[in-house]
C-alpha cells in the first residue's frame, strides 16, 4: 500500500526537496483539475420549463408507483394523480360516487354491486370497463402480488362482471369498510394494458392509470414526470374543475436538503414543496409564499400501555395516567393550536363521530383522582411509580412527551423519557408486550387511516405487537366491523370507543398527529389538499411570469456530490429531514414491516 509518509521520509533521506516542490505542485494542479471536473455536468445548466409546468419539490422520492405495492405517503400521493378509485371522499370524508356512479350493498352484507360510469377511458385510449374492475381487485388480493394493503380489500370469495358496467364483489363475511377503502388511493383502478405492456416493471418503468396525469418518465432519485390527461374528466374528486388540470406538466423533483427547497422556492425555481414545521410561522411572514395546512387527515395520537405485567394490567394503573395529564394545556403550550386535544378514540374525518358523546365517558384530567388511584395501588410520595414513556422522533413530539412528563410528575408518577425511530419504537414495543418482568412501560403513538376499522388491526387478539386484548373487546370488534347499515356501525364504533375510553385501554391525546404542511409562491392560484392530506393540481393555474422561469437544478449535480453521497446517507435518514413532519411520516409509514405489511399506518407512514 502506497504511504505518503513513508515516501517523504524516503525523499528527505535523499535531500531530494527539488523533487518534493514538484511532486506537490504537480498533485496540486491534478487535484484542482479533477475537481474542476467532477463538479460541472450539464445537469447543473438550467433549462427553460415548459409553459403550464408546475415543479414539486419534495424531500424524498417515491418508492413505486404499483398501488399495490407500496405504503408510502410520498407514492401515495403521486398514485392519487395518476389512478382513480371507484369511490370518492368528498371535503367532509363521506364516500361519494366516482368511476362508479352508483353501489348497493346487500341485506346480508356480503355482496356489493357497483354500476361504472360511461366511456372512461385509460391513458392509452383503452376503454376502462367492468374487466379493468374485476382485474385490479383480482390482482390485488392475489397471494402472489404480496399487497402490502390486502387485507383492507377484506374477505372477498368472488368478483363476477354482471356486464360492461357493472360488477358484483361476493363476500364471505360482511365487511363495512370496504366502500370507505375504494375511495383511497390504495385502492386506485390499474388499466389491465399497463401490466402487458411493462410486466414486472410496472409501477417503475411506467403505469397507466384512468387519472388526471399520465406517465412521462421517470428517473429515480431525481424528478418524475407527469402530463395533463387530455381525455381526463371527473367524477367525483372534489374539485371544481371537471376535465382536464389547467397545468399541461407536473415535474416532481427530488431535494433532499431542507434550505435548497425553500430557495428555490423563492427563487422561482419550484412552485410547491413541504417545509420543516419549525420554518411555518417565518414563510408565514413572506408575502410571495402561501401556506396551506392540510386538515382533517385521519390522525389521531395517543397512549397505549404495556399490559403484560404490572402495574399496567391493573386498570387503575391506566387510569390514572389518564387522570394525571391535560392534553389541552399540553397541545395549547407545544403546538400553539396547529393540533387539538382528543376525547374520541377516532379522528371525526375517519367517520361521522361525536365528541360530545366521547365526552360523557372519556376520563377527563383530575390531579387528585389520579393520586387517589396510585394510593390505592400502594404508590405514594415516598413509593413514587416509575414508569418509561416512548415515542417517535420528529414533530415536536419530544418537547411535548417533556410537557406530559412535568404532568405526570405533579400527580407523584417518575416517567423517564425515551424517542427513537419509528422503526425501533414498534420493536421495543413488542418486545416489552412480551416480557412478564420490568418497569411499567407507555408510549405515545400515533395513526392515520380512513376509517374506524383500525381499532380492529390495533386491539383485536392477539392485537398490534401483542398489546391489550380482552374477549369482551373482540367481540364489539367484530360487531363494528360487520355492521353494514350505516346506523348501525354508528352505534358499534360508539361502544368500541366507549369501553377503549372507559377501561383506559387507549388515552387519545391530540389530532391531527403531525403537521402536513405545503408552500407555493404566489404564482400558484388553485392548489388544495383534500381529506387524508391528498394534494389537487385539478384546479391549479400558474401566472404567466411562472411560465417562462428556469427549471431548478437537479439536486445530484455533480460528481463530487455522488462520491459524497453514500458517506453521508447514514447520517442523512436519522439526522436530514428526521427532525421534520415529512420524514416523519414517511418513517412511519415504513413500520409497516413491522406490522408485516399491514395496512393500517402505524407511528407509523405507524404514511
Amino acid at each position: 500500500m502506497f504511504s505518503p509518509n513513508h515516501f517523504l521520509q524516503k525523499l528527505n533521506h535523499q535531500k531530494n526537496w527539488r523533487f518534493i516542490a514538484i511532486i506537490l505542485i504537480v498533485a496540486t494542479l491534478a487535484i484542482a483539475c479533477n475537481n474542476t471536473k467532477t463538479t460541472t455536468t450539464t445537469s447543473e445548466i438550467p433549462t427553460t420549463l415548459e409553459p403550464g409546468t408546475l415543479v414539486w419539490a419534495r424531500y424524498r422520492d417515491s418508492d413505486t408507483l404499483d398501488p399495490h405495492k407500496s405504503t408510502s405517503p410520498l407514492s401515495r400521493q403521486i398514485i392519487d394523480q395518476i389512478y382513480d378509485t371507484l369511490l370518492a371522499f368528498d371535503d367532509q370524508g363521506k364516500i361519494q360516487p366516482n368511476l362508479a356512479k352508483e353501489w348497493s350493498v346487500n341485506d346480508n352484507g356480503k355482496e356489493y354491486t357497483f354500476k361504472l360510469n360511461e366511456n372512461v377511458k385509460c391513458h392509452d385510449g383503452t376503454t376502462f370497463d367492468a374487466n379493468a374492475i374485476k382485474f385490479t381487485i383480482d390482482r390485488a388480493i392475489d397471494p402472489e402480488t404480496e399487497n402490502y394493503t390486502k387485507d383492507s380489500w377484506g374477505p372477498i370469495e368472488t368478483v363476477e362482471v354482471v356486464d360492461d358496467l357493472t360488477v358484483k364483489v361476493k363476500m364471505t363475511e360482511a365487511f363495512s369498510p370496504f366502500p370507505r377503502f375504494l375511495a383511497d388511493p390504495y385502492s386506485s383502478m390499474i388499466c389491465p394494458s399497463a401490466i402487458k405492456t411493462y410486466n414486472n416493471k410496472f409501477g417503475i418503468d411506467g403505469v397507466i392509470g384512468t387519472g388526471p396525469f399520465q406517465f412521462v418518465e421517470w428517473t429515480q432519485g431525481e424528478q418524475l414526470v407527469l402530463k395533463a390527461n387530455p381525455n381526463y374528466k371527473n367524477h367525483g374528486r372534489p374539485v371544481e374543475n371537471s376535465g382536464t388540470p389547467y397545468i399541461k406538466k407536473l415535474v416532481i423533483k427530488t431535494m433532499p436538503e431542507v434550505e435548497s427547497r425553500l430557495a428555490a422556492l423563492k427563487s422561482g425555481e419550484v412552485h410547491l414543496i413541504e417545509p420543516q414545521i419549525t420554518e411555518v410561522y417565518n414563510i408565514k411572514q413572506d408575502s410571495n409564499l402561501k401556506v396551506y395546512t392540510a386538515e382533517n387527515t385521519g390522525q389521531i395520537v395517543f397512549f397505549e400501555f404495556v399490559t403484560s405485567r404490572p402495574p399496567f394490567n391493573e386498570k387503575k394503573a391506566r387510569q390514572a395516567i389518564a387522570y394525571g395529564i391535560d392534553p389541552k394545556k399540553a397541545t395549547e403550550e407545544v403546538f400553539a393550536g396547529l393540533a387539538k386535544p382528543s376525547e374520541c378514540a377516532i379522528a371525526d374525518v375517519m367517520f361521522p363521530n361525536d365528541e360530545k358523546l366521547c365526552s360523557e365517558f372519556s376520563i377527563k384530567p383530575d390531579q387528585e383522582e389520579a393520586k387517589t388511584l396510585l394510593s390505592e395501588l400502594g404508590y405514594s410520595e415516598d413509593k413514587p411509580l416509575e414508569v418509561t414513556l416512548l415515542t417517535w422522533k420528529g414533530g415536536n413530539r419530544e418537547k411535548i412527551l417533556e410537557n406530559f412528563q412535568t404532568q405526570l410528575e405533579e400527580v407523584g408518577i417518575k416517567a423517564n423519557l425515551e424517542t427513537m425511530d419509528i422503526g425501533s419504537l414498534n420493536a421495543r414495543i413488542k418486545q416489552e408486550n412480551s416480557q412478564a418482568e420490568g418497569n411499567g412501560v407507555i408510549d405515545m403513538m400515533g395513526w392515520s387511516w380512513y376509517d374506524p376499522d383500525f381499532l380492529y388491526t390495533l386491539w383485536n387478539s392477539p392485537s398490534w405487537m401483542g398489546g391489550y386484548h380482552s374477549d369482551e373487546l373482540d367481540n364489539l370488534l367484530v360487531e363494528m366491523r360487520t355492521a353494514t347499515n350505516s346506523n348501525e356501525r354508528q352505534e358499534k364504533v360508539l361502544e368500541v370507543q366507549k369501553y377503549l375510553l372507559d377501561n383506559a385501554v387507549m388515552v387519545p391525546l391530540y389530532s391531527p398527529g403531525w403537521m402536513w404542511n405545503y408552500v407555493s409562491n404566489s404564482d400558484v392560484e388553485g392548489f388544495k389538499i383534500g381529506v387524508f392530506n391528498r394534494p389537487q393540481f385539478n384546479d391549479v393555474k400558474l401566472s404567466t411570469a411562472t411560465d417562462q422561469k428556469e427549471a431548478v437544478k437537479s439536486p445530484e449535480s455533480s460528481e463530487k456530490e455522488e462520491v459524497e453521497q453514500p458517506v453521508n446517507s447514514e447520517e442523512n435518514l436519522e439526522n436530514k429531514d428526521a427532525v421534520s413532519e415529512k420524514e416523519a411520516v414517511e418513517q412511519e409509514v415504513n413500520s409497516e414491516e413491522n406490522l408485516d405489511k399491514k395496512d393500517s399506518v402505524a407511528s407509523p407512514e405507524n404514511e
